[in-house]
């Protein structure tokens, strides 16, 4: 990391000592002679996707900062494994990102912890995805120059020669120490903007960049094809296939008139 290179560290535990503390991926615990002819290593955990969501009733996704319960009319942005994506992404397999961080499509990221104790999550995401995040957010958060040291949880590593033997049908973690897990897939606590941004007049700049954004994401469409509803003003699809005059909540109330 000190002279510009990212490490990609491949584990193949949800305890290994080095998640989260560098960029890395997990992958399943696959025998050699699986490796050695060819296989595909699909990665399980370490590479996530950007997901944009308006939280309102219909929306499948729980609200971010209401503890799940109800709804707040913003709009969250989050990292998901792509198992738990809406809808479900096809995994990465690890050949695909050793490629892909050469050529810069998949990069890493740093989100810094909100105070769990941790210093941070380290996770591999597309180019697309982070210059995304960090139109958001505003922020530009660098990769650590040196991994993070817990006092409880020194890294090692074993040494041990390649046990060649088959283990299929036998029970217990083959693994040289009980840590606890570290790969949870758990969500990185994300970033909302606190409703769907309001057009305050017809000036192009009355809705920042940012705000512009975020919408597009949550809607599914290109900037361009925003516009103010006409009924409260609140960005939403208003132009091009698909379009409309009144967003979904107007709709419901002149349909209930």
């Amino acid at each position: 990391m000190e002279h510009g290179l990212t490490p990609l560290w491949v584990a193949n535990d949800r305890a290994a000592s080095l998640i989260d503390r560098a960029p890395w991926v997990r992958v399943d615990d696959m025998p050699w002679k699986e490796i050695a002819d060819g296989k595909e290593m699909v990665i399980r955990g370490g590479y996530r996707h950007l997901e944009v969501w308006k939280c309102v009733p219909s929306s499948v996704r729980h609200c971010l900062v209401s503890d799940g319960a109800g709804h707040c009319g913003g709009i969250h942005a989050d990292w998901f494994v792509p198992a738990l994506c809406l809808p479900e992404r096809k995994p990465v397999h690890i050949e695909d990102l050793v490629l892909q961080s050469a050529t810069g499509e998949s990069v890493p990221v740093y989100m810094p912890n909100r105070g769990n104790g941790r210093a941070g999550r380290h996770m591999w995401v597309s180019a697309d995805d982070r210059a995304l995040w960090q139109e958001l957010i505003g922020e530009r958060t660098p990769l650590p120059t040196v991994p993070h040291e817990e006092e409880d949880d020194a890294i090692t590593f074993a040494g041990q020669e390649v046990d060649r033997d088959c283990r299929a049908g036998e029970e217990g973690r083959f693994v040289s120490d009980s840590r606890p897990l570290r790969d949870l897939d758990q969500p990185t606590g994300g970033f909302t903007l606190p409703r769907m941004p309001v057009q305050r007049s017809r000036e192009p700049t009355s809705v920042t960049p940012v705000e512009r954004a975020a919408a597009s994401a949550a809607l599914g469409c290109p900037v361009w094809e925003l516009g103010p509803c006409a009924g409260c003003g609140q960005l939403m699809r208003r132009y091009g296939r698909n379009a409309a005059m009144y967003c979904n909540g107007c709709r419901s109330v002149l349909n209930g008139r």
